[in-house]
Order: C-alpha cells, then sequence, then structure tokens
C-alpha cells in the first residue's frame, strides 16, 4: 500500500460527505413536490408528460396501488426490450448489420436492464446495434434508476407520514427524479467525458492504421451519454465488453476518478434527505456511518491484499502487487477501490477483472453483494434496503430494553418485522439455492472455465450478482447460454421485485401509524451504539449466505465427482 493510494481512497470519501447535503437538498425539494431551479427550464415537459398520459401528480396512491403500478410499468418495459432487441436486424440504427440475440439472450438482458442488474452474457461491441444500446438499453439505465429512487421516496414517507392511507404517486415521483436529478447531472457528465475522449457519435466502426502499420477497425457508439447513466444510475451495463477497463469508456485517472463519485453520489445524498424527511438529519448520518464503516472496512482488505500481491509468485522471485486483470494507468489502489465501489453500491461496472484478485482481495466484492447491496448501495435501493436492516436492528434493540421497538417516531411491530424478514430471506435462499443446483447439473457444470474452488466461486458469484442487481462478473463463467440465461434471468427478478413488494407494504403500515414520541425507555438510533447495532445486524444477516456458501463448494465438488462431472 502507498500514501498516495490512501489519499486517493480518503480524497474520495472526502469529496462525497462535501456533496451529501447539497444533493440531499435537492432530492428533499423532489421528495416534497416543491420546484428547483431547473423546473422553469423542464416543467412544461413534466407538464407535458401528465397531460399525454392522464397522470394527475396529486392524486396519491395506497402502497398497493404503487407497487401495481410499479410492477407493470416495469413489465412493460421488459417486453419492448425484448421485442427491440429481438428484432435488432431489421430495426434502424444498426451500421454493423447484427443480428437479432437469440430467445434466452433477449429475454435475459431485457429482464438484467429492467431489474437495474445490467449483467451483461454478452460482449456489447459484437452484439448490440447503437439503437438496440439507446433505445433498449440506455433507456431503461435511466428508468430503472428512478423507479428505485422513487421507492425510497416511497418508504421515506412511510416513516414521516402519520395516520396517512397513501405514500406518494409512483408516476410523479418517476417523473421528477428522471427529469430534475437523472438527466440533468447526465447531460454535464456526458458533456465531460466526450472532453476527456470517450466517443460519442452514431458511426459504427472507424478504420485505424497501427504504429506496425497494420489495419485495425474499432468499435465505435454512443458511449459518453451510456457511460454517464450506467454510474450515475448504479446500472453498470458497458457499451463494451471490457466495461470500464476499455479506455472509449475510461479513458484517464480524471474520467476514473469521476466515475465513482458517480455511482456514490446519490447514495449518499438519499442518507441525508431521509433524515430530513422525518425531521431528524442525525437518523441520516447515522444510516451514512453504518454504511461508511462498512465501506472503509472493504476498501482497507482489498487494497492490502491485491498491494500484498500472490504469494504463490512471491515464493518464485516474482516480487510486488498483483497487477494481473488491472489497467496500468490505474493501478493498484484506484483498481481496488472502484471493485468495493461498484459492488458496494450495486452497479457492476468494473474498470478490473475480479476473476483476477486474490483471495481475499475478490472476497470483499462477493461479501459486499451477500450483505444485500446495502453498503450505500444502488440509488434508492441501497437505503430502502438498509432500513429494512434497522428494522430488524431496531427489533434486536427493543428486545434488550424490554419494550415494543420504536424507530424514528414509529412503533415496529411483528408486521414490520415479518414483511422485513420476508424481504431479506429471498438473498440468501436464491443465491445458495440456485448455486447449489448449478454446481451438480450438467448444464451448470459446463459454465465454470476454472477448476476447483475458484470455478465454484463463478457460479456462486454470478448469482450473488444476479440476485443482488450488481450485475458485476468473476469473468470465467460462460453465461450465455439457455441455462444460465434463463436462471440467472429468474435471480434477477426475485432479487429486484420479491424485495420491493414487502418493503412498499412496511411503507404503507407505517404511514398509516401515528407519530410515538421519544421516551426515556426508547433505544437510541443516532449515537454510536445504534451505528455499531446496525453493523452488527448486517453482518450476521449477510453471514446466512456467505459463511454456508463457503461449506456449499466441498459439498458440491463432491457432489459433483459422484456424477462423472467435476469443476
Amino acid at each position: 500500500m502507498t500514501f498516495e493510494g490512501w489519499i486517493l481512497i480518503l480524497g474520495f470519501v472526502g469529496i462525497l460527505l462535501a456533496l451529501t447535503k447539497p444533493v440531499g437538498l435537492w432530492l428533499f425539494a423532489l421528495y416534497e413536490g416543491r420546484r428547483t431551479p431547473i423546473h422553469a427550464v423542464l416543467g412544461p415537459v413534466e407538464t407535458g408528460f401528465y397531460k399525454l398520459s392522464g397522470i394527475d401528480p396529486k392524486a396519491e396512491q395506497g402502497w398497493r396501488s404503487y407497487a401495481l403500478h410499479m410492477i407493470v410499468f416495469n413489465a412493460v418495459l421488459m417486453a419492448l426490450t425484448y421485442a427491440v432487441l429481438r428484432l435488432q436486424g431489421v430495426l434502424p440504427g444498426n451500421p454493423q448489420g447484427l443480428p437479432g440475440l437469440s430467445p434466452h439472450l433477449a429475454f435475459n438482458t431485457a429482464i438484467s436492464f429492467t431489474a437495474n442488474t445490467n449483467w451483461q452474457s454478452y460482449a456489447g461491441e459484437s452484439t448490440m446495434s447503437n439503437f438496440s444500446q439507446m433505445f433498449g438499453l440506455t433507456i431503461h439505465n435511466f428508468l430503472s434508476a428512478a423507479t428505485g429512487i422513487a421507492l425510497a421516496f416511497a418508504l421515506f414517507r412511510g416513516f414521516a407520514r402519520r395516520s396517512s392511507a397513501t405514500i406518494g404517486n409512483f408516476w410523479a415521483d418517476m417523473t421528477r427524479v428522471t427529469l430534475y436529478v437523472l438527466l440533468p447531472i447526465c447531460v454535464v457528465v456526458t458533456i465531460f467525458y466526450i472532453a476527456s475522449g470517450v466517443p460519442q457519435t452514431l458511426a459504427g466502426t472507424v478504420d485505424i492504421t497501427t504504429l506496425e502499420g497494420l489495419k485495425q477497425t474499432l468499435t465505435l457508439g454512443p458511449v459518453a451519454s451510456q457511460e454517464a447513466i450506467k454510474m450515475l444510475g448504479t446500472n453498470g451495463g458497458g457499451f463494451f465488453n471490457a466495461n470500464s477497463a476499455h479506455p472509449f469508456e475510461n479513458p484517464t485517472a480524471l474520467v476514473n476518478l469521476v466515475q465513482m463519485l458517480s455511482i456514490f453520489v446519490i447514495g449518499f445524498g438519499l442518507t441525508w434527505t431521509f433524515g430530513k424527511a422525518v425531521g431528524n438529519t442525525r437518523q441520516g448520518w447515522a444510516i451514512l456511518s453504518a454504511m461508511l464503516v462498512l465501506f472503509l472496512a472493504g476498501v482497507t482488505i482489498t487494497y492490502a491484499q491485491e498491494a500484498a500481491g500472490n504469494p504463490i509468485l512471491h515464493q518464485i522471485g516474482v516480487a510486488g502487487g498483483n497487477m494481473e486483470g488491472k489497467e496500468v494507468r490505474f493501478g493498484i489502489a484506484a483498481s481496488a477501490l472502484f471493485s468495493v465501489v461498484t459492488t458496494a453500491a450495486s452497479c457492476g461496472a468494473v474498470n478490473a477483472m475480479h476473476d483476477s484478485f486474490t483471495a481475499l482481495g475478490g472476497m470483499i466484492p462477493l461479501l459486499n453483494m451477500q450483505l444485500g447491496e446495502v453498503v450505500i448501495g444502488g440509488v434508492g435501493a441501497g437505503i430502502y434496503g438498509f432500513l429494512l436492516f434497522a428494522i430488524l436492528a431496531v427489533f434486536v434493540a427493543g428486545l434488550m430494553v424490554g419494550r415494543t421497538p420504536e424507530y424514528v417516531g414509529k412503533k415496529i411491530e411483528a408486521r414490520e418485522v415479518k414483511l422485513a424478514v420476508l424481504a431479506i430471506a429471498i438473498l440468501p435462499l436464491v443465491i445458495l439455492g440456485f448455486t447449489a443446483l448449478s454446481a451438480v447439473l450438467p448444464d451448470g457444470l459446463a459454465g465454470p472455465l476454472n477448476k476447483g474452488p475458484h470455478g465454484f466461486s463463478e457460479i456462486l458469484y454470478a448469482f450473488t450478482s444476479a440476485v443482488g442487481n450488481n450485475g458485476s462478473a468473476f469473468a470465467g463463467l460462460t453465461a450465455n447460454t439457455p441455462y444460465y440465461n434463463g436462471l440467472l434471468g429468474v435471480a434477477m427478478w426475485l432479487g429486484r421485485f420479491f424485495i420491493i413488494v414487502p418493503m412498499l407494504a412496511i411503507a404503507g403500515g407505517l404511514a398509516a401509524k401515528k407519530y410515538t414520541p421519544e421516551s426515556a425507555g426508547s433505544f437510541p438510533t443516532t449515537g454510536a451504539l445504534w451505528v455499531g447495532l446496525l453493523v452488527g445486524i448486517i453482518l450476521i444477516v449477510g453471514g446466512l449466505t456467505f459463511l454456508p456458501s463457503l461449506a456449499l463448494g466441498p459439498i458440491a465438488d463432491h457432489l459433483a465427482m459422484i456424477s462423472g462431472k467435476t469443476f
């Protein structure tokens, strides 16, 4: 590890802390439905959308209506994307003449981008046309991110409102987030990317002459615009197969820093928005503190392991850190930081290949996802997932003090605890179940390129990434098969929507409750003790996935050997 590496890590966190309140204030204005400075420009566009669609933005919805509208909207978008991908060969904007996708790949990709996962079983530059990238995928990058933030707003209202039957209007929340947060920031960031050398063109390819005098064809496209929302919306799907390790997606160290900041900035801001919504910003800072404890611990371990290098290489006299699978223009510190940022935030973009990390260095990205993608987490999804853990933590605290647990003025009763457990349990059940299945079936065993424990890790990482809606991969798994495309698609849908519906049910129940003021017997939820309890609960529950997966590998290997199929 180096001094410069730690300056990068601490400077990165410092910039985000400085942006937390300004971003939180902007989001809070949208949460309340108030005007912002750019309403003068985009307000008529918002009003036009409502008139064209027949939506009354002031008509609020109960949690069931909010959930139904959200699910139908996403299902229609998924079907539209599937059709675009299947018909790619006859649609315009296809300068390379690429054919339509196979049914199983189109199914997987449509669910992936709908669920804000952006898992890619394909190489973007040789599979997707410009039209598919822009109309089929980039639209999802905006709307899936906006859906996550809208859902966070709905849960905030559940905690903040008193004796209310409604939690907001899904269409108004999603439209305002798209127009007044995601779109303007992406325009500015896209211009910065173009100025930094990221391509933005409708041309398909360009022919160049290399230094050796040979001819080479480079793939181009509308990269900068997709890159901006890919990071800001914690989507992660790359225009190119190498993702953010590709120089056309991530050409400089400054671009790399801006991309990492983009991944985290809305997640940081939403913690402050929550505190402001419930009338106590210290609540938001407490949540952010717990997130940072987990994040900094993960960065420290990953950076230390990658800087230490491969002990096997050290034994044969090759000194230095582990640079396998990393870009020299970023180095170990920036690569380790990026890997933790992207898996802590359910983004999935990568500037280095996690498959090439050391054993413990690759463990942290895996653990980040298995904790429920709540260490900052995806835009909106991170904080509403974190608040589910807060409900469990305050329930445990209530048992300690011998009274009904309370959190930000709302009594947490059996209904809320059961729904929170139901939502959180989806992660370990699907990850472990689908991994075990794939580790013994012939179609599953055909996927890993590596043998032994690392091959098992490729399967485990894939399903962890899918259920956690992350999208990153160990890159050693051949996933473009009917088996993996189908099963990973199901996993992504379960991981997204089987958490959202119980969460919205919690929001609806909390909104209907009266406010309960703090008393001498209340457990404080803003201090160091509370932060420690939150971290402990998250690690314990995350261990329900992580620890069984450690034992699952040898068991699966033994069963595979019995059946004649080995890793």
